[in-house]
């Protein structure tokens, strides 16, 4: 195994136009010998849309409500992350290897890389969405933290990058806008970060519906509040604080960090916010989706 002090921020690099985290893209190879399974999961998001939420979710669901099997083992390790590779830590398909079926699967990567075998199989898949202004202030504090990523440099800098698709997975834009279009022939559920913030016991219930399950409504109630922002972030097993300095320095910024919506006006100055009114109405154009970016 590598050793850890290995990770020094190293330059994405581009697999099929795409830029991704340098030992993301060395998993790519790898990844192509992936066989899905009919009963599998699939959550894919962008980074940052609330894709630890909705896999605790998922977990307790699948768990019955049952917390202490949820504390098993780290999330990352009971929802294998298929493209995941790191110094010091087992792969996405390491991972794999050991988890039983009916397996939860996450992933961040946009159509052109998913390896082809979910969508042969079309693989029931849950995409949560999030607003980009929310997504870009959470993606640089994430870039500050989690050191396989390059140095973010200044937040001016990295919107520009943000917005141009120069950051690891490439554009939010094309990643919202080509799930929601592969929604119309594979079975996906497209689900919003904001409606969840704002009634996540509805939102489960669309879950429960997509997946075919039912849970009496006090188990219901008890996943909406194991999952919350406040119990996530205290949960060991669901913040990520098991991982090696190294890699994520929570010191710099929690993984968990304020989860809510509206907390990009914390962050953008007004020229910011013109500007990326303009792209992305630009971006956006003739899009049916409709984003909000408060709640």
């Amino acid at each position: 195994m590598e050793k850890i002090h290995d990770v020094t921020r190293p330059p994405l690099e581009y697999v099929k136009g795409v830029p991704l985290i340098k030992y993301f893209a060395e998993a790519m190879g790898p990844l192509q010998s992936f066989q899905a399974r009919p009963d599998d999961l699939l959550i894919s998001t962008y980074p940052k849309s609330g894709t630890t939420w909705v896999s605790e979710i998922l977990d307790m669901i699948y768990q019955g409500g049952d917390l202490e099997k949820c504390h098993r083992a780290p999330i990352f390790i009971r929802v294998p992350f298929l493209e995941f590779k790191a110094p010091g830590l087992p792969s996405g398909m390491d991972t794999l290897k050991d988890t039983p079926t009916p397996r939860l699967l996450k992933t961040h990567l946009p159509l052109t890389l998913l390896p082809q075998t979910l969508l042969d199989q079309k693989v029931k898949t849950i995409y949560v969405a999030r607003n980009a202004k929310d997504v870009a202030v959470s993606y640089f504090h994430f870039y500050r933290m989690a050191k396989v990523h390059p140095d973010p440099g200044t937040w001016d800098s990295f919107l520009e990058k943000f917005m141009a698709g120069d950051v690891s997975y490439g554009s939010w834009y094309q990643h919202v806008k080509e799930w929601e279009e592969l929604s119309h022939t594979h079975p996906i559920l497209y689900l919003f970060y904001e409606d969840m913030k704002e009634n996540p016991k509805r939102e489960i219930q669309k879950i429960l519906e997509f997946l075919g399950r039912s849970l009496p409504e006090k188990t219901v109630d008890y996943i909406v509040e194991q999952t919350s922002f406040k119990e996530m972030k205290k949960n060991s097993m669901a913040n990520y604080s098991n991982v090696p300095t190294e890699v994520m320095d929570h010191s710099i910024s929690n993984f968990m960090r304020k989860g809510i919506a509206g907390d990009w006006k914390n962050t953008f100055t007004v020229a910011q916010n013109e500007r990326f009114d303009a792209d992305y109405a630009e971006k956006m154009a003739g899009c049916g989706l409709h984003f909000r970016t408060e709640l």
